[in-house]
């Protein structure tokens, strides 16, 4: 005869695992603030953020890559590989198609921005 879990204490466990998880995340985010805040700096040491242009970067990499990616489903669907499906396909494609417009709406901003700021009187 095979033992069957109850479903209500399979529940409980998952709940139980959810809150400990939760628990953890709000300590290690309690933690990391701390860190930040009580720390001691260094001298020249920056705040971590990254400046606009090396995320403008990293932002045209990734589109590259989902474009690439996209493109490399598209031939190896059209060889026919057994492991590629047209669903992945296409939502390799759409994803490379919004990353790619985002991309394009950012860099109209930033070039509108620039035509504000070089018209403006000195």
């Amino acid at each position: 005869m095979v033992q069957r879990a109850d479903i209500n204490s399979v529940l409980a466990d998952i709940r139980n695992l959810r809150s400990q998880m939760t628990q953890n995340q709000q300590v290690e985010q309690t933690q990391s603030v701390r860190g930040r805040m009580d720390g001691p700096r260094e001298v020249g040491e920056t705040n971590g953020t990254a400046s606009f242009s090396s995320m403008l970067g990293e932002a045209v990499g990734n589109v590259a890559d989902a474009q690439k990616t996209a493109g490399d489903l598209r031939t190896a669907y059209d060889m026919g590989e057994p492991n590629v499906d047209i669903t992945r396909v296409m939502i390799a494609a759409q994803k490379s198609s919004v990353s790619f417009e985002a991309l394009t709406q950012v860099r109209n901003r930033v070039v509108k921005a620039y035509e504000d700021i070089m018209n403006m009187p000195v």
